[in-house]
């Protein structure tokens, strides 16, 4: 495979991953307050909780992807297997 393939083929990786990190961290939570505090707070509390509990999964699998991308590039030589996804603004040609 060439380095264009190979970039490809981590983006759409790499979009995997972070979408089923997004996910735990949201379940998770999600299930500890449907299951305990749900039943103790208000009926109308339920969006705001929601909207709380998905802020907070999206922060941390974002800080989570950060940290998993750092820990790629240290193993990996990326300048030897992937492209550039954009191009250089000081270079020419």
């Amino acid at each position: 495979m060439n380095k264009k393939t190979n970039t490809l083929l981590f983006i759409l990786a790499a979009m995997m991953v972070n979408i089923v990190i997004t996910l735990i961290y949201f379940f998770i939570p999600y299930l500890f307050y449907s299951v305990f505090l749900a039943p103790r707070l208000p009926a109308n509390s339920v969006v705001l909780s929601l909207a709380l509990i998905f802020l907070a999964a999206l922060a941390m699998s974002f800080i989570t992807y950060q940290k998993l991308l750092k820990l790629f590039i240290k193993k990996v030589d990326v300048r030897k297997y992937f492209a550039p996804v954009l191009k250089d603004p000081t270079s020419r040609g």
